[in-house]
């Protein structure tokens, strides 16, 4: 899929598909008022600014209900979420009266909550708000911050990623040096072997899907509401693996498309809507018939046993 866009034609649903192709972290940013009131928000706009002195920034919609505590509040703490945490990104991403009901947390500085779990955690000190477009930088200045190492969650082109390193075809450190055959410690180890045909599997499907002019998320919601009618963005976000206002954003490409209608019980595909999702169908079909031609039917099922074995664990 290769969309050029320039100023006469720009459309914000293709930009922010664009966008996506940088892949993010993702945090969720509180803050306390001075009045008391706590906020939380998902964002994937965090990044470092400055080593000295230590500043980071995010960014905001200046619309958003939360935003005038957080230009209110002294403090503000980017809590950096483990890969294990999306149904927190999902919950504070969502607009609800009481996002930290029943959720585990302590004040931080300022009183802004910190949770535990996290792949890092930085409490700032409120430096600046810059104006930028249709939100506010917000500037903060680190304090104190945490660094537990655990796997971070990741965004990329619309859904929830994990990061795993990247193989080179050196080994690090005492390994083995992998030769040119393939051997070697990295090249036959089931983790690594794992990761390379997951990556092979995907972006060749990726590929495929591109030609029906589809981001992966968009390509998913048609598979999913297939089957359904009527359905609510917030139903889709467990099936579509991605943040609820991602999942929004999805539907109203789709909708834009007039592949999707909406109405007061949610979003239900049109007739060219069953033909794109029929031919995503199809195309998701064929590429596994591809991929595993060759392979003997008692092979298949032993290897799905094994994959449905290793998601139990």
């Amino acid at each position: 899929m290769n969309n050029h866009t320039n100023d006469t034609d720009f459309n914000p649903h293709a930009f922010r598909r664009a966008l996506g192709n940088f892949a993010t972290g993702v945090t969720i940013v509180t803050a306390q008022g001075p009045a008391g009131d706590i906020v939380g928000v998902t964002a994937s706009s965090f990044n470092s600014l400055s080593m000295d002195p230590p500043l980071i920034l995010w960014s905001s919609k200046k619309d958003a209900r939360s935003c005038a505590i957080f230009e209110a509040a002294s403090h503000f703490t980017v809590n950096v979420l483990a890969s294990d945490q999306m149904d927190m990104s999902n919950r504070f991403a969502r607009q609800q009266d009481d996002k930290f009901e029943g959720i585990d947390w302590q004040e931080g500085l300022g009183g802004a909550p910190i949770f535990p779990n996290c792949a890092g955690r930085f409490q700032c000190e409120s430096h600046d708000k810059l104006d930028g477009g249709d939100h506010w930088i917000f500037v903060g200045k680190v304090k104190i911050f945490d660094d537990f190492g655990r796997p971070p969650l990741c965004f990329h082109r619309g859904s929830y990623s994990m990061l795993f390193n990247h193989l080179s075809n050196e080994a690090q450190g005492d390994e083995i040096v992998e030769s040119s055959a393939g051997g070697g410690r990295v090249a036959n180890h089931k983790f690594f072997l794992m990761l390379k045909a997951i990556r092979a599997y995907q972006d060749a499907y990726q590929l495929k899907l591109s030609a029906l002019d589809l981001s992966l998320i968009e390509g998913r919601a048609l598979l999913v509401m297939n089957n359904l009618s009527g359905v609510p963005a917030e139903q889709l976000v467990p099936h579509l693996n991605a943040p609820l206002p991602e999942v929004r954003e999805a539907l109203l490409t789709l909708e834009s498309q007039n592949l999707i209608t909406s109405s007061s019980e949610g979003f239900t595909l049109t007739q060219a809507g069953h033909a794109k999702a029929n031919q995503c169908w199809r195309l998701a079909d064929a590429h596994a018939d591809e991929v595993f031609d060759g392979f003997s039917p008692d092979q298949i099922e032993t290897f799905t046993n094994v994959l449905r074995k290793l998601i139990q664990q």
